[in-house]
């Protein structure tokens, strides 16, 4: 059985590992730009980010040994909840490289929103995601509003502002 202390470390490598490989060959993308289509794998089916266009997308980026993350999914929850009818879609594609800690985040951290799996990291490297988590708001065309880093408190305040304005803006 692994102690706390071993948990702790595991964790911090493997967060270590996740920015040094995805720092080799990612590019940043910039607003205005449009977001680069997936077909992944998810929880209740294939997720294709093209079938989204339409909506206001948040892409959010989360491994399951990541502290932000479990932060972020009761706001990300939360946001779904009450602007999904403004047409506000919340896609959470996990990183893990394998399912079973996936799934257990999961069963602990129950998700209101579409989650998709890329245990190759394929996708966070055509966004150039650096960290965990790493989020990008999209406009109704596909095109990249913002990118963000990280998650606490003051940032999801900050981010329901953009989602807010991005639902107000002309469709």
């Amino acid at each position: 059985m692994e102690t706390i202390r071993w948990k702790k470390v595991r964790s911090l490598l493997l967060a270590l590992l996740f920015c040094l490989s995805f720092n080799a060959d990612s590019y940043a993308l910039e607003p205005g730009g449009r977001a680069p289509d997936f077909l992944l794998p998810g929880a209740q089916g294939t997720v294709m980010l093209s079938k989204a266009t339409g909506s206001v997308i948040y892409v959010d980026f989360w491994a399951s040994w990541c502290g932000p993350c479990k932060q972020s999914f009761p706001w990300m929850n939360a946001m779904q909840d009450k602007y999904r009818s403004q047409g506000l879609q919340i896609i959470g594609v996990n990183v893990d490289a394998k399912s079973e800690d996936a799934k257990k985040f999961l069963a602990q951290n129950p998700a209101h929103f579409t989650v998709a799996f890329d245990p190759k990291g394929a996708t966070p490297r055509q966004y150039g995601v650096k960290g965990m988590p790493t989020s990008f708001l999209l406009d109704r065309d596909g095109k990249i509003i913002f990118q963000h880093s990280g998650f606490n408190a003051a940032a999801g305040e900050t981010l329901e502002k953009e989602i807010k304005a991005a639902l107000e803006a002309k469709k």
